[in-house]
């Protein structure tokens, strides 16, 4: 790697994931291209995913790419929210179309007409849809990789209730779920919380949101869940008659996660040799590095090919014309969680060389330990990724009691600042004015027992907000 993780992130990230054979920059402008193991991460989330939300009665649709403008006219608050970032389509061919085309922003405007003609009763619900699909959203500056593209992958879920009970009880098991697949798979710790009125999803009521910290010290949003209430259905007129043949509206939920926390991990766990890929986020578990000479060579490989045998999703690199070395340097670039090396020596003692990606610290494995061995390290390895991020995540969190104090901490640290706030948008636009720092969210623990007064007016408190510089 020619540059360094610890002083030039940005440049670093690039190299690395590029070096990496995960993605590959297109000819359009903020589009890039999913290589084959980035694609296999992502099918690992959506596998997931997948899995547990077909237990809450989920089932997955797609819809049309293209979405009529009349559509997206139907709710003015949706409109305003996103009409900066919508790209449109207005000829085919040589001739103009007769209506404008949006390509998805996200997919409520071209949903919600059908499920005006789908839902009916009481009986229709709930209805519980979700879908895996490509998204545009034009208006920005300055993309980066995974990270802040003007296409990308993510999972739209649309859920219907008959009562805002129901839709309130769906937010807390599409956030558990989200958790898992963040801690659990990601190795990524995060702050839960509310969103803002100004920073919530636009025509909904609520955002819940995950927000992590690069290691830029900005912070990123992660998945969300939006509570819509009863906006979108009046404006799409998605209706049901009742137990009691009277007419109302459903309550709905959108949730999702992209392919941009796929770049926040790979951000978080790599170092100055490369990435670093989480164990259960990762295709390849193992890496077996045969060591010989034409002497050798046929005891060797025939070993190899053992032990490949007795480690899930473990491969041999027997590549003619690469030294040992060479290949050390480009799994650990790649970010394989284990690497075995095996050689003449080895054998005759019974043992393997095992190399954690995380540590680099070397030890010797007896091979019938082996396959118990690389469990527990696997193991080991997710908790001391999720443990150094954490800890990353926490130093970087840091309280201001006034609002000088915030903009020193700002200014010198970045990251998040834990502040008292009002809860008014006015306080919070000014601070973001002269700051630059948006309140990311609320997190949930942060809410217990508060007091005091809010940093910038000095009115009582009624939350504690995390503030940051963010993506």
């Amino acid at each position: 790697m020619k540059n360094k993780k610890s002083s030039n992130f940005s440049e670093w990230y690039t190299e690395a994931i590029l070096s990496a054979e995960l993605m590959e920059y297109s000819d359009v402008s903020g589009c890039m291209i999913f290589r084959a193991e980035s694609i296999a991460m992502w099918e690992k989330i959506r596998d997931e995913l997948d899995k547990r939300i077909r237990k809450l009665g989920v089932k997955n649709v797609y819809f049309p790419l293209l979405i009529p403008e009349k559509f997206l006219k139907k709710e003015a608050e949706f409109m305003e929210g996103f009409s900066p970032e919508v790209a449109w389509v207005t000829h085919a061919g040589n001739s103009r179309l007769s209506e404008k085309l949006a390509i998805r922003p996200t997919s409520e405007a071209i949903m919600y007409p059908y499920l005006a003609k789908w839902i009916r009763s009481w009986k229709d619900l709930p209805f519980k849809m979700n879908q895996w699909s490509n998204i545009v959203r034009w208006e920005f500056n300055n993309p980066v990789p995974f990270l802040r593209t003007r296409e990308f992958l993510f999972n739209e879920g649309h859920t219907a209730f008959a009562t805002k009970k129901e839709a309130d009880e769906e937010v807390p098991k599409i956030m558990k779920i989200y958790n898992y697949i963040l801690k659990d798979m990601m190795a990524l710790p995060s702050y839960a919380g509310r969103k803002t009125d100004k920073e919530k999803f636009a025509g909904g009521l609520a955002s819940f949101s995950f927000e992590h910290i690069l290691p830029s010290k900005k912070a990123i949003q992660g998945p969300a869940v939006h509570q819509d209430g009863q906006n979108f259905s009046k404006a799409y007129n998605i209706s049901f008659l009742d137990q009691n043949k009277k007419k109302q509206y459903v309550w709905q939920n959108t949730w999702a996660i992209s392919t941009r926390n796929l770049g926040v991990m790979l951000a978080v766990h790599g170092d100055d040799r490369g990435l670093v890929i989480p164990p259960k986020m990762a295709s390849k578990k193992a890496v077996i590095i045969p060591i010989y000479n034409k002497n050798t060579k046929k005891e060797v490989l025939k070993n190899a090919n053992k032990i490949k045998k007795l480690i899930p999703d473990s491969f041999v690199d027997n590549r003619k014309d690469y030294s040992p070395g060479y290949k050390f340097h480009e799994w650990e670039l790649k970010g394989i969680p284990l690497r075995i090396e095996i050689g003449p020596r080895d054998i005759k003692n019974n043992q393997v060389v095992l190399v954690r990606r995380d540590t680099l610290k070397k030890t010797q494995v007896k091979i019938p330990a082996l396959k118990k061995t690389c469990k527990q390290e696997l193991e080991n390895m997710h908790k001391n990724l999720y443990t150094n991020a954490l800890k990353f995540m926490k130093e970087n969190t840091r309280e201001a009691k006034t609002y000088s104090e915030l903009k020193q901490i700002l200014k010198k640290h970045g990251g998040f600042v834990k502040a008292s706030w009002c809860g008014s948008q006015k306080c919070e636009e000014k601070i973001k004015d002269e700051t630059g720092a948006k309140i990311t969210n609320l997190p949930f623990e942060f809410q217990k027992n508060i007091k005091g007064n809010c940093i910038f007016c000095n009115e009582k408190a009624k939350h504690i907000a995390n503030f940051a510089k963010s993506y």
